[in-house]
């Protein structure tokens, strides 16, 4: 079946443009509903969203729909969206729905499904709620509408189960941290959750008006946050995304710590202690430097497409418990089921306190090697596959791969939200993978002209 609609990552598109509009988000919320439903007893879903002014919008347009199909609903209000996979579990929910386009600008959203295991929503779930799209809307008996309610403890749940995360005897006390909320949907959440533990917390990014979401903070924007822990000199800082699912940290000089660095600090903590099971997954675009420095581990490695979602998957083929990619989007399988912001910096922060030592003492056995990424624009109607495919280009790849022998890699990979072709190259310090990524990349757009 030819998608329409849903993406790796649910549906998402700018506001007000097909299919991001009123109308589709009512037919989408009946559409999932005529899905959903049960044959006995009520179905129930919960809908939770991050702090975009076109969240009223959609939550209200997906409730009506759910309703006419007879389906319940639960209201959560800004929530982030491992909350929301947590909260659909606990509630034993049918479903759960985020309305939310990540990291993207306020005029941005999108919806994106949980299952009532608090995962992602099977392809083939998303593919019949596609198909009944193209069916015309229909209402339930009055007897049989859906009911809406407001769980107004939702937040103080999802506090409590981030708190939870930890030993009960472990506390923060003594470290100063900061907070960068991007204006987004952890800024009630996550400085409830670090305070409760007993940091030092100031926060940025915590004042969410609608329209600044993401807007110059959060994950994406990392340059306020290193400024805000260098001038209050905190010992860490830590930046959230729009939806709370991504997590980056920047160390006491304002150094930047990403989701391999977090990775590799979660991996190596689980494995010394004895409960790390299995190895680690990452993406094709998840730095040399952590696959080497696991392998000295005897931690396996290996390498999904990017994506949670293919993260995620590759896991849970290979019945492994940690994942996650460079932009910090990280699963910590033995607590959580999606990606979880808070949770993970929380795995870090626990650490820090049991060893009573600082980040960059704690990443000195992590050597990354430098990247390079080059993205080269496609021409209209340009078939990447066909340029990647191409016997000059593969024997480019080829010979570059033999010049770099076990000392870095070579990545092409085309984009799967605009017409490009990215051309990434890293390797060990004394290597010039700018040059050699730079070169590659000349040799991509001399078969495109």
């Amino acid at each position: 079946m030819t998608r329409r609609y849903f993406g790796t990552d649910g549906i998402r598109g700018t506001v007000g443009e097909s299919p991001i509009t009123a109308d589709f988000m009512l037919k989408l919320g009946w559409a999932a509903g005529q899905v959903l439903r049960r044959d006995k007893g009520r179905t129930r879903v919960l809908i939770g969203k991050d702090t975009r002014i076109s969240g009223y919008m959609f939550e209200s347009a997906l409730e009506a729909g759910l309703s006419a199909a007879g389906v319940d609903v639960s209201l959560l209000g800004p929530m982030p969206t491992p909350g929301i996979a947590y909260l659909t579990r606990t509630f034993r929910a049918d479903a759960g729905i985020v309305i939310s386009a990540s990291h993207n600008p306020f005029d941005d959203n999108g919806i994106k499904f949980f299952s009532a295991e608090g995962k992602k929503l099977p392809d083939e779930t998303e593919d019949r709620i596609e198909a009944m799209l193209e069916a015309p809307l229909t209402t339930a008996e009055a007897a049989q509408l859906g009911k809406a309610t407001r769980i107004d403890d939702a937040a103080g749940r999802y506090i409590e189960f981030c708190k939870s995360t930890l030993p009960d005897r472990l506390s923060l006390h003594g470290l100063k941290i900061v907070l960068d909320c991007a204006h987004g949907a952890t800024y009630h959440i996550a400085p409830n959750v670090f305070r409760e533990l007993g940091a030092d917390v100031t926060t940025i990014g915590s004042a969410p008006d609608g329209l600044n979401i993401n807007q110059q903070v959060g994950s994406t924007h990392p340059a306020a946050l290193r400024a805000a822990v260098i001038q209050q000199n905190a010992d860490l800082g830590i930046a959230f995304d729009g939806d709370g699912d991504r997590v980056l940290l920047v160390d006491g000089d304002g150094r930047e710590v990403d989701g391999d660095d977090i990775l590799y600090l979660i991996a190596r903590d689980r494995h010394e202690r004895g409960l790390l099971q299995g190895g680690v997954v990452g993406t094709l675009m998840t730095n040399f430097g952590l696959s080497m420095a696991l392998d000295k581990l005897g931690i396996p490695f290996e390498r999904a497409k990017v994506g949670d979602r293919f993260v995620m998957e590759r896991m849970a083929a290979k019945g492994w418990e940690l994942g996650g990619e460079s932009s910090g989007h990280i699963v910590c399988g033995h607590v959580q089921t999606t990606g979880d912001g808070v949770v993970s910096a929380l795995q870090v922060l626990a650490l820090m306190m049991r060893e009573q030592k600082s980040l960059p003492t704690l990443l000195k056995a992590l050597e990354k090697v430098p990247q390079a990424l080059v993205n080269v624009r496609l021409p209209a109607g340009a078939n990447p596959s066909d340029v990647m495919g191409s016997a000059p280009l593969q024997q480019a790849v080829a010979a570059l791969e033999q010049e770099l022998g076990d000392e870095g890699r070579v990545l092409l990979r085309p984009s799967g939200t605009e017409p490009l072709i990215r051309v990434m190259v890293e390797g060990r310090a004394h290597l010039d993978v700018d040059q050699l990524a730079r070169t590659l990349a000349d040799q991509v757009q001399a078969l495109l002209s």
